[in-house]
């Protein structure tokens, strides 16, 4: 019923044949395994032309992952009447050991500590007609690339500053200093960790073209600054994201001019225990739970824009308890609906992180160095996407049909053709039909 290989025909315009054949596969035997997911394991699964040897060579062959996640993403799923959006989110590996690539003290949002292991960031594309995340590009987290980074930049910068001082600087009257002009907030010092997402996104524009039109970035509640918004808006995209629940908002000032002095911009503070009902766009009721939905154009005086902000309250009408979350968006036009929708949708992402961690293989490859670490990060998201290829067939017939009956099914073929490999006589097509079934239904949830 699953035909992987024709599948995978349309990564040949990104991989060379033997990378191809040698994919194919690995990607059949990760299919049907179980267990542990690494190298000894794959090859115990794999089929003919899949020795352990096959499987290192595979494993320390560089290949551009962005380029093969891009042609099956856009041979599968990419369609004229779907909007894509974009999402990105940190996940951390743990790993023990002294000698692995990229290895440090990273935090964990799973563990909520600091735990040692590897940190990769990704970004995907999240499709609003199927409702899913697709991971596009993954870049490893170093420390080390860090700082040497930092240093370059803060020796680049400020080098001249530093051979021109001559005199310490006396201290002079507290306040602000004569003379000082306002400083341009869209001008912002970029940290290392921010250039290296916007080089990320860049690629990730780059590689997609005119293929599809993207308008949208979403960012967790960690990208909620206006430094995080001046590195979207420099690659051309509005972001959607979180504030913290007690930001300092107000409306835009609407009284009259003085006569003298600046005009005033910033005019009383959101409260947001009484926000004035005339931003009130929709209210639902669900149990003793009372949702409402306010929109308003906004100011930060953190932030050099205007933000287009939609505050989100739950109201408990039997213990009155209220609780609030504030989203925002760089597109003042896009309404309410589509701005919570779209950020709801950033979930998707976790997603993937799970079912790599889970099914693929993300938390259990033993490789050390930097080429076969990136390429076994980069398969389970490969296998992310594929998987979600495959299930897309049956989805159609069977809503509820998700990875493990997908891996029961290649699991029932493999342990079928091991089995009649071993019978002299050619048995019945019928026959054969019915114990794939019945073997098909071990570890299943949903069956076909």
């Amino acid at each position: 019923m699953f035909n992987v290989i024709s599948r995978l025909q349309c990564l040949k315009a990104c991989l060379g044949s033997t990378a191809l054949s040698q994919l194919n596969v690995i990607v059949i035997a990760l299919l049907a395994m179980t267990g542990r997911v690494t190298m000894l394991g794959i090859a115990r699964w794999a089929g003919e032309g899949g020795s352990y040897r096959t499987v290192q060579r595979f494993f320390n062959t560089p290949i551009s992952w962005a380029k093969v996640h891009w042609c099956l993403i856009r041979h599968c799923f990419l369609s004229a009447d779907d909007i894509f959006i974009i999402a990105g989110d940190e996940t951390v590996v743990t790993k023990s050991g002294k000698k692995t690539y990229g290895l440090d003290r990273f935090f964990s949002s799973l563990y909520e500590k600091v735990v040692p292991g590897l940190s990769f960031f990704t970004f995907s594309l999240i499709s609003t007609k199927y409702r899913t995340s697709f991971p596009l590009l993954t870049h490893q987290i170093v420390r080390s690339e860090e700082k040497t980074c930092a240093e370059y930049l803060i020796s680049t910068e400020h080098g001249k500053k530093d051979q021109n001082k001559s005199k310490p600087k006396q201290k002079g009257c507290p306040g602000r200093p004569k003379g000082s002009k306002n400083k341009n907030k869209e001008n912002v010092n970029l940290s290392t960790y921010l250039c290296l997402i916007r080089s990320m996104l860049k690629k990730v524009l780059q590689l997609i073209g005119k293929d599809t039109i993207l308008v949208y970035i979403v960012f967790d509640g960690a990208f909620g600054n206006n430094n995080a918004l001046q590195m979207v808006k420099q690659c051309g995209l509005n972001l959607i994201s979180k504030l913290h629940r007690n930001s300092a908002l107000y409306f835009p000032y609407s009284g009259k001019y003085s006569g003298r002095g600046a005009r005033k911009k910033y005019g009383d503070r959101v409260n947001y225990e009484h926000i004035p009902k005339k931003y009130l766009k929709e209210t639902t009721c669900e149990g003793s739970i009372q949702t409402d939905l306010y929109q308003m154009t906004l100011l930060h005086k953190l932030f050099a824009q205007w933000l287009n902000v939609v505050v989100i309250v739950k109201t408990n009408l039997k213990t009155h308890a209220r609780s609030h979350v504030i989203l925002f968006s760089s597109d003042l036009h896009l309404p309410y609906g589509k701005l919570i929708d779209y950020y709801s949708l950033r979930f998707q992402i976790e997603f993937n992180f799970r079912d790599a961690k889970q099914y693929w293989g993300l938390e259990d490859f033993m490789n050390i160095k930097k080429i076969p670490v990136t390429n076994a990060v980069n398969l389970a998201f490969f296998m992310v996407n594929i998987s979600q290829a495959l299930i897309a067939e049956i989805r159609e017939h069977n809503p509820l049909f998700g990875v493990q009956d997908l891996k029961a099914y290649f699991r029932a073929g493999k342990y079928l053709f091991e089995t009649l490999k071993l019978i002299p006589e050619k048995s019945d097509p019928i026959l054969i039909q019915q114990i794939f079934t019945h073997v098909m239904k071990i570890g299943s949830i949903n069956t076909l």
